[in-house]
């Protein structure tokens, strides 16, 4: 069992930046690839960035170049650099964990909620024009 926890969101303007954390714990010995999904008004969750166990990263085309994902396995924790953010970005933020998972998930699944086990309650990111 693995349970997850989000932090960090809240309200920014655009061209602002946020840091979102992402707390473990659990059964956090088993290696894990995890992701960062978002829910906007009206839209499909969708994932935005992805980091395999071994730290391979990966991003959507929405947010190449802006965010970073990045992990402190010491302690336990997740997280999401967002810079340059626009109004489109404002959404709920969830991390979602697979687990087992070696280096990182195929392309082609990465960002499908379909093949994750573990979720966090999300943290909501506001972004005003």
């Amino acid at each position: 069992q693995l349970q997850l926890v989000e932090s960090g969101g809240g309200s920014v303007q655009a061209g602002g930046s946020l840091r979102l954390s992402c707390q473990a714990s659990g059964d956090t010995s088993t290696p894990t690839c995890m992701t960062w999904f978002r829910s906007g008004a009206g839209k499909e969750r969708e994932g935005v960035a992805h980091i395999g166990y071994s730290g391979v990263s990966s991003y959507s085309d929405s947010v190449l170049g802006r965010f970073t994902i990045s992990k402190d396995n010491a302690k336990n924790t997740l997280y999401l650099q967002m810079n340059s953010l626009k109004p489109e970005d404002a959404a709920m933020y969830y991390c979602a964990a697979r687990v087992p998972c070696s280096s990182s998930l195929a392309p082609a699944i990465r960002f499908n909620r379909d093949y994750y086990h573990y979720w966090g309650q999300g943290t909501q990111v506001a972004v005003s024009s």
